[in-house]
């Protein structure tokens, strides 16, 4: 009946709409009956460590956490500064739908808060969606604009998974939070088979994956961490308990170089506020919804009026040549053939020698756009290494299982250089970045210019004449850190074969 329950809750998921987006954030109400109180204090880590729902637990796994906190003073003050822009959209919606206050701390489970960040299962986002989940809550993508990316969408849409969860798992907030680490039918894969065995299915008592067993853990630490930063040797940055972001319609596909002039925000500045845009242009579908600081929204709405009907994106005329396609042509001017043919009125592919096509057209050159998605795998492609970097490009009948064998390395590495989806087919002559012998830390740290994951886990088999200093030395870590990761007693005794966790953890410090 739990399975069929699972099924219904993911069906029915996949068709809600999220809230209508002619809402500014400041107009998002709470079912909460502690808004009110929530409006007198004045730092949203504050809010969230006052109002907390879910029980407080202490057991060690949890203080393993704690302790890996308070041994890394940096970790929540940079944390901060990137959650800054996003923390009230993400409590705002939190409350909307009903959810725990301190779920808002997911997202720094997730990916420390990090807009761009995305994991070598091809998780992205702040909240890490992976596509088939993400497509089951309305998250799409196409060639302008990645939904899991974009933090309004994807915050509605998490938070809209986690409630569904919870109502298949009866409102236990651990098991939801497990679950959406794992995967719910995981965790009734584990709960009935301690039915079957007479033991108890709390979080606690079940026989979970190593991640999820410590997933639930971090949360908590977190929640309890921030009730007293400086008792845990922390710093967090005061957010102010009001909107940083407001959401803005737009009827009509906009360069960003002129929103940029408009506002006087940086592009990147725009980027990082919009992480799921990938081009130089708003999308082309309409209405689409951005995110800007709520005191540029004069500025921008003043030049908005001025502007009038006139187009928001620039455009050439086109004479087509001998051997033009209208692929060519769209990559040329790093466009879609579907606007080309739209803005054409063309029927089909079918163009003429001599004959004249509109072409969207940026304002400023590529490289103007720093965080497109074209100029990040540039940043991938270029980048600098100690150890040995490989340009391959793929050629008919390559496959990811066979590019990783004749360069003895795994798929998930060649996933994680190149930040593509395994499921995805390879394209002909696609470049593919290879790095060789890419043990330390230092090269792992470069990668993170390309936007990807920021805690990556290493999983390392024990050889004879290890030792945990060794090993930390190897890794750039802390011994402390290691027995933490792996639950380790001070007194174990590292063992040939035995397998164990390390985690480093990479911020992209551009972008903090």
């Amino acid at each position: 009946m739990r399975s069929a329950l699972l099924l219904i809750f993911l069906i029915l998921s996949g068709c809600q709409s999220v809230i209508d987006q002619n809402q500014t954030l400041t107009s998002l109400k709470s079912n909460s009956v502690n808004t009110i109180q929530y409006s007198q204090e004045g730092n949203l880590w504050q809010v969230i460590a006052n109002r907390q729902d879910i029980k407080s637990v202490s057991n060690s796994r949890v203080q393993n956490r704690i302790d890996w906190i308070s041994n890394h003073p940096e970790y929540l003050s940079s944390i901060s500064k990137r959650a800054e822009p996003f923390l009230y959209l993400v409590v705002s919606e939190l409350e909307r739908q009903d959810i725990p206050i301190e779920i808002a701390l997911l997202p720094i489970v997730e990916s420390d808060y990090y807009p761009f960040s995305y994991s070598h299962g091809t998780a992205a986002g702040l909240w890490q969606f992976i596509p088939s989940t993400g497509r089951l809550y309305g998250l799409e993508e196409d060639w302008w604009h990645a939904d899991r990316r974009d933090v309004l969408a994807s915050t509605q849409a998490a938070a809209s998974y986690l409630k569904d969860l919870n109502r298949m798992f009866n409102g236990d907030w651990l098991l939801s939070i497990a679950a959406y680490n794992a995967g719910p039918g995981r965790v009734q894969k584990a709960i009935d088979a301690n039915i079957k065995l007479g033991k108890k299915t709390d979080f606690w008592s079940l026989d979970l994956p190593k991640e999820t067993e410590k997933y639930v853990p971090k949360l908590l630490a977190l929640s309890q961490v921030i009730k007293n930063p400086s008792l845990y040797n922390q710093k967090l940055l005061k957010i102010d308990n009001k909107a940083f972001l407001k959401a803005i319609e737009l009827d009509s596909q906009f360069d960003l170089a002129l929103i940029s002039q408009w506002t006087g925000l940086s592009i990147e500045q725009i980027y990082n506020y919009n992480p799921g845009l990938k081009r130089w242009a708003t999308p082309e579908s309409l209405p689409y919804t951005i995110l800007l600081p709520e005191e540029v929204i004069y500025s921008f709405n003043n030049n908005l009026s001025k502007q009038g009907q006139r187009p928001k994106i620039s455009w050439t005329r086109y004479k087509i040549k001998a051997g033009d396609s209208l692929s060519h042509i769209a990559q040329s001017y790093n466009t879609t053939i579907g606007q080309i043919k739209s803005v054409n009125e063309l029927d089909n592919d079918t163009i003429r020698i001599d004959k004249y096509l509109i072409v969207p057209l940026a304002q400023q050159g590529e490289d103007y756009y720093s965080l497109s998605e074209n100029q990040r795998e540039k940043s991938r492609l270029n980048i600098q290494q100690k150890s040995e970097k490989i340009i391959y490009k793929v050629l008919a009948g390559d496959s990811l299982w066979k590019i990783a064998t004749k360069f003895d390395t795994t798929i998930n590495n060649l996933v994680r250089w190149n930040q593509i989806i395994p499921t995805d087919s390879l394209s002909i002559g696609k470049e593919l970045v290879i790095l060789r012998d890419n043990k330390n830390t230092t090269e792992l740290a470069k990668i993170t210019n390309t936007g990807m994951d920021i805690d990556r886990n290493i999983f390392y088999t024990v050889k004879e004449g290890d030792n945990l200093s060794k090993i930390a030395q190897k890794y750039n870590v802390k011994v402390l850190d290691i027995r933490a990761w792996n639950d380790l007693s001070e007194g174990y005794i590292l063992q040939p074969g035995d397998k164990l966790t390390i985690t480093i953890n990479i911020v992209n410090s551009n972008l903090s």
